[in-house]
């Protein structure tokens, strides 16, 4: 079973605590919080909507820690995606999300200019005083749009999940459905415990079908 997104968040809170202790924080910080690309319905895995919601709940544990913490008033926090799964949604196949954090960012409000990952890079690049990296981020569209000169230091409450944690997939020979019955035969083979390793396809149609069920027609790429 994956390590739940909640743990690694715990981890970093306390990581946060001793360093909050010691008055000191590193400059740059990556973390990985990766149960959003969910087990499909692998057995004993929990259920994708389990582990969307572990990601979310982990998501917003370390953002109210960091608003709550001594760090906050110079910390800027970007969440993306790693990718989006080449999944459609009612605009593009090629579009993912991404949080700004900070309380120089513009408040309930969403950004709609066209930014990219280099865009993303020459915005951390800028806060942190460094030199592009090549052309690309030299070039890239900084992501002003997100920010404001007023700061606003009003911390973050996280909201708790409201699906549980530890709904667990069972085995496949406890599955009615036979189109369910074989995704999570297939969940079974796929590798896992390899970064994007899962053929895209497959895996977006088990996800979906666990979700929707089987009825709810898939958005086929046009």
């Amino acid at each position: 079973m994956k390590v739940p997104d909640v743990m690694r968040a715990a981890a970093f809170i306390k990581e946060l605590k001793a360093f909050e202790a010691k008055g000191e924080f590193p400059d740059f910080v990556l973390l990985f919080l990766p149960n959003d690309h969910t087990g499909g319905t692998k057995e004993r895995y929990p259920t994708p909507g389990a582990q969307i919601a572990d990601n979310d709940l982990a998501l917003g544990m370390v953002v109210e820690a960091i608003s709550h913490s001594k760090f906050w008033p110079e910390t800027c926090l970007f969440a993306i995606e790693d990718d989006p799964q080449n999944g459609w949604d009612h605009v593009s196949g090629y579009r993912t999300t991404c949080y700004v954090v900070s309380p120089y960012t513009k408040r309930r409000q969403t950004i709609s200019t066209r930014f990219d990952q280099t865009s993303l890079m020459r915005t951390m690049e800028l806060i942190l005083g460094l030199p592009p990296m090549n052309q690309l981020d030299a070039a890239a569209t900084p992501m002003f749009d997100c920010f404001t000169e007023k700061p606003d230091f009003s911390p973050f409450t996280a909201v708790p999940n409201v699906i549980p944690l530890d709904t667990i997939n069972p085995p496949p020979e406890k599955i009615s459905d036979p189109m369910l019955r074989q995704d999570a035969i297939v969940s079974a083979q796929l590798p896992l415990d390899k970064l994007d390793a899962c053929p895209e396809d497959i895996f977006n149609r088990i996800i979906w079908r666990s979700m929707k069920g089987t009825h709810a027609p898939y958005p086929e790429w046009p």
